[in-house]
């Protein structure tokens, strides 16, 4: 079974946002592996260890992503393959999504491909279904649990309502969330194997595609108006003098 495990490299969840000039800034956060995509390559490990083959990590970004990417290695995954090209600097979901598709199709003979349910970064969760989409695969998304025969693929999705038991045919795109198991911890030969691994780089012509259009072209955080707060104290020498002077000024002021 060959199975590709997509991943993200995002800032650490302890990072502050900032906006710059109206953009989104991390700041000088050191950067990770997404942690819902250490579940996605949980479930892809564990289901080679069930059906063999193999798991190969595959990430969008620049040469500093190939940190998340050793530490998919390090995890227990095969191989490694970074996408990197400077036409892809301002990917939306959609964009995204067709050179995960290009990059699965170039691979060629994948069973499997699985997500994490979402990234830190912008949360919407939609990369997964968006290359299902364009690779005309099934997809079946908050997966708790795998369970594969020969080419029949099971799944338990945690929905707010319970669990739902959904089956379809190989190959698919699958979106993990926490049920499927707790990511494993990088064992000390696996850190050393990954520390020293090749990792190729695939650009826009190894994948035989131009740059994506990105649907949504920009992304600005706006910093809510100030407003002007003063407060009054209502003098009086008791309760019923101070009720009764707010009320008047109430009445005066047509708050009521």
């Amino acid at each position: 079974m060959k199975i590709i495990a997509c991943i993200k490299q995002v800032a650490d969840s302890e990072a502050k946002i900032r906006a710059e000039n109206g953009q989104i800034s991390w700041g000088e956060a050191p950067l990770v592996i997404n942690p819902f995509d250490e579940y996605a390559v949980e479930g892809a490990l564990l289901q080679k260890e069930a059906q063999g083959g193999t798991v190969t990590a595959v990430c969008i970004g620049p040469e500093s992503a190939k940190e998340a990417l050793k530490h998919a290695l390090a995890m227990g995954a095969d191989n490694a393959i970074l996408i990197s090209d400077p036409a892809l600097a301002l990917l939306d979901t959609q964009g995204a999504a067709r050179v995960l598709a290009a990059a699965v199709k170039k691979s060629g003979g994948v069973d499997l491909v699985v997500f994490g349910r979402q990234t830190l970064d912008d949360g919407s969760g939609l990369t997964a279904a968006q290359t299902a989409r364009i690779l005309g695969w099934p997809m079946l998304g908050l997966v708790g649990q795998i369970k594969l025969d020969a080419q029949n693929l099971q799944v338990e999705r945690v929905i707010e309502e319970g669990r739902q038991i959904v089956s379809t045919k190989l190959p698919a795109v699958l979106s993990v969330v926490q049920s499927i198991g707790e990511p494993r911890y990088p064992s000390f030969m696996g850190i050393r194997k990954a520390s020293k691994a090749e990792i190729p780089v695939w650009t826009l012509n190894d994948l035989g595609i131009s740059a994506p259009a990105s649907l949504v072209s920009r992304i600005e955080l706006i910093t809510p108006p100030s407003r002007d707060i003063t407060c009054e104290i209502i003098p009086g020498d008791s309760p019923a003098a101070i009720a009764e002077s707010l009320t008047s000024k109430i009445l005066a002021e047509k708050i009521l």
